[in-house]
This record gives structure tokens, C-alpha cells and sequence, in this order.
């Protein structure tokens, strides 16, 4: 299969991506979590804050701090155990974190390069499972680490960088290869997450998508046919740290090159399955995406969109949101069978996509700004039972604080004919939204890199959409199994726009599930 023709497949046709007698061997399980051997280890404190109120000012930086920030992003927070179907008394039991993942298989891990007080300064993997950190590298690769991410960071400003990877058999043992789409957006979940809680910490971070691959993954010590690194994330303790508009080097670097400066590390790690299948496919399209110079770094320029025409509904004006980020995680989860209708007032649903979308503005390096972002993923939604709002479908438009109809209407039948599994009723949902992004996905200025990044911006933008719905009381659940030549052609985006449905999320009222659930924190 060609590459083009798996990336149409794995969103618009995704019965033709995988297998048709795909099984899953669900004794063979990989861990959802990666466990190095042999190597140093350093504890991270216990004393977890109870509450992330509001944005803090500069903080100095060292173990704890790191510790709390690593554990508020990605930590194990909770252990649940749900029946495995209506019919059986067996409990399934899994770990919990504060971002969603599909299945709850968290096929991405963090590694930090770290430069603070209180612990030699490094290369090191986040060890979730033990909340510690397990060092790879020790020493100062501040220099490399510019090279590698193009010289657009001063990393002298910056107390360290977090690195974001897959490990593709994580849910490739499960969904196949549906798992590459997956994989993206989970990734882009735990960026949304990091983003967030280091608003609160005090730190000033930005995502760097491009990056010379193998130079990066040789750092970490990773084996490219099983993980890679997807994003990185520079921290620094300076508010007014950003990226350089012009890159420090004075000429390309490669891989090739970066490769010469370090030894390589193969550290032993421990995943657990026995059994672990080929996916020829993810690390065809791995290869394929990956960059090997600095000369081939891109800036993209935001596209005019061509406005559908409909009525306007201008937005209550409302405040951003104010809330305990602690608390908004620990009441965030993924409703089924457990959305209720009730009532959703207008400056609800204008807080929730004000929200969204300005808490969606980052630092980045294909724009190298706050403003541009917005443009390459936006929210289109169906809206049901909304007070003051006719049923429809709309499109919402962050510059104007307001909404455009496309087609009045209820549409929750139509959306509940297009899930591929009947996992919820739309009935139900008040709120539906889509992610929504151009069906090119940046092609031709990132080659097949521009899919995931585009599925990591869409998982960004789904994060914050669910903290700001548990803010307001109610919860959303991404959903992939559902018709995207529907959903586009409902919001008539399948014509000239060139746009494409990446997500659905539907969001409303739920009811407590009926679960066994336990903290991991006290």
C-alpha cells in the first residue's frame, strides 16, 4: 500500500487501513507504561500540590518543582476497574492519567533534559510507574540540543526540554495500523496537557515540531523500528523567553553530523509482551516523515479560508474562565451511555469555545507566534437544545466571537447513523464539535511530517476543549470511530474549503458512571 493511500484510508475509508482478521491477544498486553533497567534512578517528591488555581508567576525551577510539573502532565493518577462488557462480572482494571488516550493506552512517553538544582544535569526518562526519574545521559548537551531543533532556541534561557515520543506496539497490538492516527492525537493531547500545567507553574514552554529525528532519538537513546520522538518542548523560567525569528547557525546541519558528537546508548527496558508483531506501515510512515537537515525546517503561512455563507450569531461576551486546573482534571472523564440532556445556556457554550481557542494559543516553530495557529485547526460543532441558538450546524469563528450557520436543523440522528460503534446516544449530547483542518494537511510545505503534525494540533485543541467543558461542569469524549465524508459534507467543507472533520467530541451533562475508582494521590 502506498503511502498516500494509507493515509486516505486511515481517515476516510478505516475498515481498508487494518486488517480485516486482526486479533487481539489481549494476554500479551504491552505495559502502558516503559520501564527502564540497571540505571540510576532519582525519587520524585510524593507531596503533590492538591490545587493548580490560576496562573503563577516565575518560579525558581529545581527537583520538586519538576516533579509535581511531570506528574500534573503525565503521572499515574488513578486506578479504575470497569466490567469488561454488560454481560460479564469480570472487571477490567487500568491506570489512569489526567489526559485521555485511546483505550487508555498511552502509547507516547516523556524524557526531559534537565539543567536545575538538586540533580545532576542530563538526559532523563520520566518513569511514570515510580514517579522518578531514570537518567540516560549525563552531562551539558546544550549545543546539540540547539543544532537538533534548528537554532531557533537559546537554550542557555532554558532550564531544560521535554522530549514527547511514541512507542508504536503500544496500541498497534490493539487497533493496528488505525493506531498511526491514534498516536498523533494522543501525542498532541499530552502537548495540550504540558502546555497547560506549566501555565501554571510558572514556566514559559513552546513546541518544537521540527527537529532533526535521528539526531534527537540517538540523544535518547531510542530504537527507531519501536519509538520515536514526536515533539519537543523547551522550558524556561523567563516570561519573556520566545523563539528566535532567525536561526543562530550559520549554515544546515544534518543528522549525519549531530550522530558523530555522541555515543550511542541502547539502556535494556522492560515491556512486557512476549510477542511483538511487525508494523511495517508505521515505521514506513515514521521514516517518510522524519527530517534530515535543517535546510528542509519550513514556516507556514496561515490560508485565506473561502466563508461559507449562512446568518451570523454573535456571542454573549464573556471572561476567560477561572479554575482549579487540579481540580478539572481529576473531574475530567470520558462519558458513553452516561450523557444527559440538560439545558446548556448561550454564554456556557460561548465560555467553552472562548476557552478553547484562546487558551489553544502557543508558542510554536512553524509560526513562531501566538496569533497564526487558530488557522490551521478550528471548531465546527452541532448544536442541540442550546438556549437562544437555533438547532444547527455552525462554524465558529474565534476572530469574531461568533458562530455561522451552515445548515439549521437537528442533526443528532444523522450524527448517531454515522458512529461506527454505538458507544453513545446522541440523543443525548447537546453539544457536538469537530476538529476541523485542511485535507492537505500542510503537504507540500512539510511532506507526510504535516499529518502528524496536523493530528497532534487537532489533539492540543481537543485537551483544552475538555478542560474548559469539566470547568463548566460537564465533559467531553473524542471520538474517531464516526463518518468523516458525513460530517464534511454536513458542514460543506468537502468543496472548495478543502477542509476535512479530524475529531469529534461530544460534549454535555453526564451522569456519575458506575465504576470502581481509586487516587492516586492523597
Amino acid at each position: 500500500m502506498s503511502l498516500e493511500a494509507f493515509l486516505h484510508n486511515l481517515h476516510f475509508d478505516i475498515e481498508k487501513a487494518s486488517p480485516p482478521n486482526w486479533e487481539v491477544d489481549w494476554d500479551d498486553a504491552p505495559l502502558t507504561y516503559k520501564l527502564y533497567r540497571d540505571l540510576p534512578v532519582y525519587p520524585l517528591s510524593l507531596e503533590v500540590p492538591l490545587t493548580l488555581e490560576g496562573e503563577s508567576g516565575p518560579s525558581k525551577q529545581d527537583l520538586e518543582g519538576i516533579g509535581h510539573f511531570l506528574w500534573y502532565a503525565y503521572g499515574l493518577t488513578q486506578v479504575s476497574q470497569v466490567p469488561r462488557s454488560s454481560e460479564s462480572e469480570d472487571l477490567m482494571q487500568s491506570f489512569r492519567r489526567f489526559p485521555p488516550s485511546g483505550g487508555a493506552l498511552y502509547p507516547s512517553e516523556l524524557y526531559v533534559y534537565l539543567k536545575i538544582e538538586g540533580l545532576p544535569a542530563g538526559v532523563y526518562h520520566y518513569d511514570a510507574a515510580h514517579h522518578r526519574l531514570v537518567l540516560l545521559r549525563e552531562g551539558n548537551f546544550d549545543s546539540y540540543v540547539t543544532k537538533a531543533l534548528g537554532g531557533t532556541i537559546d537554550m542557555s534561557a532554558c532550564f531544560g526540554t521535554v522530549f514527547v515520543s511514541t512507542m508504536f506496539w503500544k496500541n498497534f497490538y490493539k487497533y493496528n495500523n488505525f493506531s498511526y492516527r491514534l498516536q498523533g492525537l494522543d501525542a498532541g493531547v499530552l502537548l495540550g496537557q504540558l502546555l497547560e500545567v506549566a501555565k501554571r507553574f510558572g514556566i514559559a514552554a513552546g513546541v518544537c515540531f521540527q527537529f532533526l529525528d535521528r539526531a534527537i532519538n540517538h540523544l535518547l537513546g531510542l530504537s527507531e523500528e519501536e519509538e520515536s520522538t514526536y515533539a519537543a518542548i523547551p522550558l524556561s523560567a523567563e516570561p519573556s523567553w520566545r523563539f528566535r525569528e532567525e536561526r543562530s547557525m550559520d549554515r544546515p546541519v544534518t543528522s549525519t553530523e549531530l550522530l558523530l558528537e555522541l555515543k550511542g546508548i541502547q539502556p535494556e527496558h522492560y515491556v512486557r509482551s512476549q510477542r511483538i508483531r511487525e508494523f511495517p506501515m508505521l515505521t514506513k510512515m515514521n521514516e517518510a516523515s522524519m527530517i534530515e537537515s535543517t535546510q528542509s525546517f519550513r514556516r507556514i503561512h496561515p490560508k485565506n479560508g473561502t466563508e461559507s455563507e449562512g446568518k451570523i450569531v454573535a456571542l454573549p461576551i464573556v471572561k476567560r474562565l477561572s479554575y482549579d486546573l487540579a481540580t478539572v482534571c481529576r473531574k475530567r472523564f470520558s462519558p458513553e451511555m452516561d450523557f444527559i440532556l440538560g439545558k446548556v445556556s448561550q454564554s456556557q457554550l460561548a465560555a467553552l469555545l472562548q476557552e478553547a481557542t484562546a487558551s489553544f494559543s502557543y508558542r510554536n516553530d512553524l509560526d513562531g507566534t501566538y496569533g497564526n495557529n487558530g488557522n490551521r485547526v478550528s471548531l465546527y460543532a452541532c448544536l442541540y437544545n442550546v438556549e437562544d441558538i437555533q438547532d444547527g450546524a455552525y462554524h465558529y469563528d474565534s476572530m469574531t466571537h461568533s458562530l455561522r450557520q451552515i445548515q439549521p436543523g437537528d442533526h443528532r440522528l444523522l450524527l448517531q447513523y454515522g458512529m461506527s460503534l454505538d458507544i453513545m446516544n446522541f440523543q443525548q449530547v447537546p453539544i457536538c464539535i469537530h476538529v476541523v483542518g485542511e485535507r492537505d494537511h500542510s503537504k507540500t510545505q512539510l511532506g507526510y511530517r504535516g499529518y502528524r503534525i496536523q493530528q497532534m494540533e487537532a489533539g492540543m485543541l481537543v485537551q483544552k476543549l475538555l478542560l474548559a467543558s469539566s470547568a463548566l461542569g460537564m465533559n467531553g469524549h473524542p471520538l474517531l470511530g464516526f463518518d468523516v465524508n458525513m460530517c464534511d459534507e454536513l458542514y460543506k467543507i468537502d468543496g472548495p474549503q478543502r477542509k476535512t472533520s479530524l475529531i469529534q467530541i461530544p460534549i454535555g451533562h453526564y451522569l456519575s458512571r458506575p465504576w470502581l475508582k481509586g487516587s492516586l494521590h492523597s
